[in-house]
């Protein structure tokens, strides 16, 4: 078994082309052994973004805090505390936090998708 508190890990900046604002916290990952999934905190600054991206896997979501909007498929959703969001795999997305505080999500990946790692996106 691990536990982890997000509060004591530090996040790691991603940063790159698209992106402002934006900390990864890896809670579960490849390196634990973890056979299916990976599990990670983002963390988004007040005006920050995730890069606008798709990808072959789809991801679970859970806003833990803040608000913002989600743009899946072409769509754009507001989002807050507590929803629970599926982003379906090759949907185009991006995260923007469009709050007063940290916009902070909890999501969920395989782990076989290069993502149980401290890498650009959600």
């Amino acid at each position: 078994m691990i536990k982890r508190s997000v509060k004591k890990i530090e996040g790691t900046p991603i940063e790159g082309d698209g992106i402002k604002g934006v900390t990864m916290k890896l809670l579960v990952g490849r390196d634990d052994n973890a056979p299916t999934f990976a599990m990670r905190h983002f963390s988004v600054n007040v005006d920050g973004y995730t890069p606008m991206h798709q990808h072959p896997w789809e991801h679970e979501v859970l806003i833990l805090s803040g608000e913002g909007e989600l743009e899946c498929g072409g769509e754009v959703l507001p989002i807050s505390t507590g929803d629970g969001l599926f982003i379906p795999s090759n949907d185009l997305h991006q995260f923007r936090n469009k709050g007063t505080e940290p916009l902070e999500f909890l999501c969920i990946v395989p782990v076989e998708s290069d993502c149980g790692e401290a890498v650009p996106g959600s």
